[in-house]
């Protein structure tokens, strides 16, 4: 970044400073929010809130509810040391002014740096929370997009603009996932928004997980799970920011949020401090267009801008994909990858359900051909998964159905190329299932061969 530019997020940031401002007291602290009178008349929802303790400590809120005279305030810590007639100020909600200065750095929601080096501001302040672009004006999805992963440049295509689901339980292999995206996906810039991550997580996907040659086109952004639900759902918002600022540029951005569980579940602290009734399944009714107002702000810009491509993984327990947040998610978005505990038990990585997984931008984003080694691989998955049990059990007599013994002929070695980490770009995957495919016509299955399912 130049000098001029420094100079200019400087200039900003003092132009940001307020003279004057307004002074409230505090009239009552309960439920874990805090009452504010003489500041109503001013206050927005929204609004950032600063409480002044006895010892001079502040304690930062946001405005949750107006009530009359009163506001209500959801404060971003415990309470504690707050007393009746503390004074409170109000100042507008939270921005962040990104700069090319922000890639290869980790940040909180507010924009302020979390590895130990200053961080100047850019020039240009957006608001966390911004309207998508006119969807009239937005163009189409544009190419396909090389992931390093022959399962996803083949089955599972994504292309830039696309916003995909990564629905997954605990300890099946997603943030492992989302790191080789994040190091091999073709992108200009990665942002990633850890949502109510574990503290000790953080690093370790930042060195060992993402790693150097990962973090050095990346924008980390994360709110821990020991932090107030304000912070863990401004996370995602923040991320979101910091993907438009970089796609207003005209770059190709890559956007992981994970995950957007944990998104919902800030939300729903902050909606019942709010007032608001939980109904759906514990869940406030605004959950929904929460969830969708943060997937719609993803995809390809307006003419001359560039585009976001999402990444939203869900935590599914169970496997549930019926779940409130997993069943928004589906509607939502442009194609669904289900990570499978069974998969990931017996050894493959990615631990990937093909068949219950979904790429919308299928057929648009393959040729002909492609699609036809597609439409007849997926078949064969789908022939060995509904004779498992025979196979398995040595029930199945060979040569009793053509179309299964291709199967079975064909399993083992689809399922390694399932996990093949690719280096050659799409067209060497196409060709390496085209070859695949090609020797399953030719091919017999051994007799009492034993073989896996997944």
């Amino acid at each position: 970044m130049t000098f001029e530019t420094n100079l200019d997020g400087l200039l900003a940031q003092i132009d940001s400073l307020a003279l004057v401002r307004s002074v409230g007291r505090v009239t009552r602290v309960e439920a874990g929010v805090i009452h504010i009178s003489g500041l109503a008349e001013s206050a927005r929802i929204g609004d950032a809130v600063t409480v002044f303790r006895q010892d001079a400590t502040a304690l930062s809120g946001e405005v949750v509810q107006l009530r009359d005279d009163i506001l209500v305030a959801l404060p971003d810590a415990a309470p504690d040391g707050v007393s009746l007639n503390s004074r409170a100020t109000l100042s507008p909600p939270f921005t962040i002014a990104p700069s090319e200065d922000w890639i290869g750095r980790v940040v909180d929601p507010t924009g302020l740096p979390l590895d130990g080096r200053p961080l100047l501001r850019g020039p240009v302040a957006r608001p966390l929370q911004a309207a998508p672009p006119p969807a009239a004006t937005r163009r189409a999805l544009g190419a396909r997009l090389d992931t390093g992963m022959a399962v996803m440049n083949t089955m599972l295509p994504v292309v830039k603009g696309q916003r995909v689901g990564l629905f997954a339980g605990s300890g099946v292999g997603k943030s492992s996932l989302m790191g080789h995206l994040a190091q091999h996906m073709q992108a200009d810039v990665v942002v990633i928004a850890l949502i109510g991550e574990r503290g000790r997580e953080l690093r370790h996907f930042m060195e060992d997980v993402l790693g150097p040659e990962g973090l050095a086109r990346s924008v980390l952004v994360t709110a821990t799970s020991d932090q107030s639900p304000l912070q863990r759902r401004r996370c995602a918002w923040t991320g979101m920011a910091i993907a438009e600022h970089f796609r207003t540029e005209g770059k190709s951005v890559l956007f992981m949020a994970d995950s957007i569980t944990r998104f919902a579940e800030a939300h729903r602290e902050v909606a019942v401090a709010a007032g608001e009734a939980p109904v759906l399944r514990g869940y406030p009714p605004s959950t929904a267009h929460l969830i969708m107002s943060l997937c719609e702000r993803a995809g390809p810009g307006a003419e001359n801008e560039g585009d976001i491509t999402g990444i939203f993984s869900v935590l599914v327990a169970g496997s549930d994909m019926d779940e409130p947040i997993a069943d928004i998610l589906r509607g939502v978005l442009d194609g669904h990858i289900v990570l499978d505990r069974n998969i990931a038990e017996r050894g493959r990585y990615p631990a990937i359900d093909v068949l219950r997984s979904v790429s919308r931008s299928l057929p648009a984003a393959a040729t002909e051909a492609e699609n036809d080694m597609l439409k007849r691989a997926r078949r064969l998955m789908g022939v060995y998964d509904r004779n498992a049990m025979m196979i398995r059990a040595g029930l199945y007599a060979q040569g009793s159905d053509p179309e299964v013994d291709q199967a079975i002929a064909i399993w083992d070695e689809l399922d390694m190329f399932l996990a093949r980490v690719e280096r050659q770009g799409i067209d060497q995957s196409f060709k390496q299932l085209d070859l695949l495919l090609r020797r399953a016509k030719q091919s017999q299955p051994a007799r009492g061969r034993g073989h896996a399912t997944g």
